[in-house]
C-alpha cells in the first residue's frame, strides 16, 4: 500500500478484531502501553478476560468486547459504540475463519460458507468502512485488514476461504485509492503460513512458517512506516 502522512499522530485508541488468538492476540499484547486505549474484540470470554487483565497490567486501558463477527450488524453498532466513547486512530480486523473441504466432501457445507464470508469479508469491509468514515472527521486514520496469499490462488478444497480473501484484497486496493488522498491510512496484509491454531489444523507442510509474534511485528513496522 502506498504511504500517507497518518505516522505523525500519536495513535491513542486502538481497536483489534480477533484479539483473542493467534496474530490478534500478539499485536494486543504489542500495542499496551500507558496511556493508550485498548479496544479488544473476541469470541471466547476467558481468553478475552486473560489478553484484557494482560494489557492491563502493561498500562493500558482496555475495554474487552466479547462478539461473533457473523453478526454484521451488531459489529458495525459496537464499532460506532467504541468510536464514540474512545475515538479510532488505529483498526486492525484480524479476525477470521478456515474452512477446508475434507477429501470426502464434494462440496463445502452451505452454512459454513455464508458465516466464513460473512466473518472473513462482509463484517470487516463494512467495520473498514464505518472506521474510514469516522476518521475523515478527525482528518487521519489507519486501518488494517488481515487477508493471506491464499487470495491469490484458486483454491479448490478451500474456495469459500481463498475468494474472501480475494475480495478482502480487492476490497482494500480500491478503498486506498478512495482514501489515501484524505489521509487514512489503508494496510493490507496478506501473511503466508503463521504458526496459530488456524494454521495447525493444516495437514502436510508448511513452507516459511513464522511465529505469530513475528507476524505482529512485522505489521506494527508497517503501520508504523505508512506502509
Amino acid at each position: 500500500m502506498n504511504k500517507v502522512s497518518t505516522s505523525r499522530h500519536e495513535l491513542r485508541s486502538v481497536l483489534i478484531t480477533g484479539a483473542t488468538g493467534g496474530i490478534g492476540m500478539e499485536l494486543a499484547k504489542r500495542y499496551a502501553k500507558p496511556g493508550r486505549i485498548l479496544m479488544l474484540w473476541g469470541r471466547n470470554k476467558e481468553r478475552l478476560d486473560a489478553i484484557a487483565k494482560l494489557c492491563c497490567a502493561r498500562g493500558a486501558e482496555v475495554f474487552p468486547r466479547q462478539i461473533d463477527l457473523s453478526n454484521g450488524e451488531a459489529a458495525l453498532a459496537a464499532l460506532r459504540e467504541d468510536q464514540a466513547r474512545s475515538g479510532l486512530d488505529l483498526v486492525i480486523l484480524g479476525a477470521g475463519l478456515s474452512d477446508i473441504k475434507s477429501p470426502d466432501q464434494q462440496t463445502e457445507d452451505p452454512a459454513g460458507v455464508l458465516r466464513l464470508a460473512l466473518v472473513n469479508y462482509a463484517t470487516p469491509v463494512t467495520l473498514a468502512t464505518a472506521a474510514a468514515q469516522s476518521m475523515l472527521s478527525q482528518g487521519y486514520g489507519k486501518i488494517v485488514l488481515i487477508g493471506s496469499v491464499a487470495g491469490f490462488y484458486e483454491l479448490p478444497f478451500a474456495a469459500s476461504y481463498s475468494s474472501s480473501k480475494a475480495g478482502l484484497a480487492c476490497f482494500a486496493h480500491a478503498a486506498n485509492l478512495a482514501w489515501r488522498p484524505k489521509n487514512i491510512q489503508l494496510t493490507l496484509v496478506v501473511p503466508g503460513f503463521v504458526d496459530t491454531p488456524m494454521s495447525q489444523r493444516l495437514e502436510g507442510p508448511r513452507p516459511f512458517l513464522v511465529s505469530a509474534g513475528s507476524a505482529a511485528c512485522k505489521i506494527m513496522k508497517a503501520v508504523k512506516s505508512g506502509q
